[in-house]
């Protein structure tokens, strides 16, 4: 499964780099948060499967990225609903996407 994952995030995200599955792991698992932001930020911007791919990060390293993420004016709407779902599946938090919202 984790090969697997990493495969995708590696196809999907990193096409452009000559990146390996050790060192998306090492930036995953890194102490310095710029590297962690880094592949944060490419998995969600590119991610075929963005929630699975985002399992890469322990749960609290997660949290942490998700909260502190500044969304940029290019593709706003784009990255702000997908922050929405993140923020959805991984916080608990509202779900502000009306087309995905659960209709009574």
């Amino acid at each position: 499964m984790q090969e697997e994952l990493i495969k995708n995030i590696l196809k999907d995200c990193f096409w452009e780099y000559n990146f390996n599955e050790e060192e998306i792991i090492s930036l995953a698992k890194s102490q310095d948060r710029q590297e962690q932001i880094f592949l944060f930020s490419k998995i969600l911007e590119n991610a075929k499967e963005l929630l699975k791919s985002m399992k890469i990060f322990d749960k609290s390293v997660l949290e942490i990225l998700i909260v502190s993420y500044a969304i940029p004016t290019f593709r706003h709407e784009y990255i702000s609903r997908r922050i929405n779902i993140l923020e959805y599946y991984f916080l608990g938090k509202p779900l502000t996407i009306n087309e995905l919202k659960w209709v009574a």
